[in-house]
């Protein structure tokens, strides 16, 4: 079974995000949530509440206690205008960016990752 939690309009860069998502993708929940932790990223403690929030998910639907991450999804959201002022009366604009992330959890070991193995070695 597959349980999720969703973050929206998180104020920081898709890019800054998928650094750390990248790095605890495919991983069990238990062994990503103590990484996140000892991680000095902002970025860290943001995808540690959504994957906090898919835990306590599962914890209320009794699901195993083998959760695995199957997929964890950084996203970009809006883009709010600002600028600043600069030489002879101008202006300079920038985006300030936000950032939408998703986690799924699932409480079985990859049954297609499995699957993909017995495709590939095939007897000749």
């Amino acid at each position: 079974m597959k349980f999720q939690a969703t973050a929206k309009y998180l104020r920081i860069s898709t890019r800054k995000v998928r650094l750390v998502a990248d790095s605890i993708r495919r991983m069990p929940a238990e062994v990503a949530r103590q990484q996140l932790e000892r991680m000095p990223r902002r970025a860290a403690k943001m995808i540690s509440g959504v994957l906090a929030s898919a835990m306590a998910n599962a914890k209320t639907a009794n699901a195993g206690s083998q959760l695995m991450i199957d997929e964890i999804e950084v996203m970009g959201g809006p883009a709010m205008k600002r600028w600043r002022a600069v030489a002879r009366g101008s202006a300079h604009g920038y985006k300030k960016r936000m950032t939408h992330i998703r986690i799924v959890l699932s409480d079985d070991t990859y049954p297609e990752a499995d699957a993909k193995r017995k495709e590939e070695v095939k007897p000749a």
